[in-house]
């Protein structure tokens, strides 16, 4: 009786087990088929195929933070056959851990769907009074490839070159197509050509210049919270105001290094940054009547 006992609590046991086992295969195929699934719609909304009109407004208007799977690395070796017919994602963070930011007096050398209003200082402009400035700078992507930048001077204020009184209007209006060159995680490269109306007024020191100012940037982050960004590129202005501003064609590049210490979580100083950033403008033409033509 006894043993017979055991046999049966014995047989129980193994017949547990075994529906335990074939429960646990069964999970784990469930796992595995959500796996499969997850993989297969991130292939699918990868592999979609866009009209213009989606594009254009899910770069602009869509929710480019929520699937980071519609990022993708972009190259030099496919700059015209990549990332035209798909919108813009924010891309992830850097090799380090590093957020893309813009950082002031530095060059972007990144894309942003943002705009940001700026007001600025200059003491002793030219020799004269104090200078401000208030604009606002709004980032437009298209697509993964393409956006604008749109820089609007709503007030430059100084004083004038012949008197003692100041001066306030609107500013010289800039339009800025930037192009991708390549981007991975780690680095971004972009070619930008900014077009700079003559939409001030000459009494605004500086102002009422029509220039072209192409320029190459470039962002990078490898290790932990350090970035470095920087580019190169000309100041060519070709009418407006020239000798009265006294505008030049320079040569002019950026170089700036940073390090983040806070993670971006790390209410209320997150992503806290330190960097330092140099500029150099050198002039390439000695007149005004060679400014446009170096």
């Amino acid at each position: 009786m006894i043993k017979e006992q055991i046999t049966k609590k014995t047989q129980g046991y193994f017949l547990n087990a075994v529906c335990l086992g074939i429960a646990l295969l069964a999970a784990n195929g469930e796992i595995n088929a959500a796996d499969n699934i997850d993989e297969q719609v991130a292939l699918a909304k990868a592999d979609r195929e866009y009209t213009f009109s989606e594009v254009v407004t899910e770069s602009v208007a869509g929710d480019v933070y929520a699937d980071p799977s519609k990022w993708q690395d972009l190259s030099y070796s496919n700059m015209f056959s990549e990332g035209w017919d798909k919108p813009w994602a924010s891309p992830p963070a850097g090799g380090g851990g590093a957020p893309r930011q813009g950082w002031l007096n530095a060059y972007e050398g990144v894309f942003y769907r943002l705009g940001i209003s700026v007001f600025g200082w200059q003491h002793d402009l030219a020799g004269a009074a104090d200078g401000y400035s208030g604009s606002l700078t709004v980032f437009t992507p298209l697509n993964q490839r393409f956006e604008v930048q749109t820089d609007i001077p709503m007030a430059v204020s100084n004083r004038r070159p012949n008197d003692e009184a100041r001066e306030t209007n609107f500013g010289d209006f800039q339009i800025i197509p930037r192009f991708i060159l390549s981007e991975s995680r780690d680095v971004t490269q972009t070619f930008n050509i900014t077009f700079r109306t003559p939409t001030g007024v000459s009494e605004n020191l500086g102002q009422n210049i029509a220039a072209v100012t192409p320029n190459y940037q470039f962002w990078a982050n490898w290790w932990q919270g350090f970035v470095v960004r920087g580019g190169a590129g000309f100041f060519i202005p070709y009418a407006g105001d020239l000798n009265r501003s006294g505008a030049r064609s320079t040569f002019n590049a950026n170089l700036a290094a940073g390090y983040y210490f806070t993670p971006h979580d790390f209410t209320p100083i997150g992503d806290m940054v330190w960097y330092l950033s140099t500029n150099l403008n050198q002039t390439i033409a000695t007149t005004a009547a060679r400014a446009g033509l170096w």
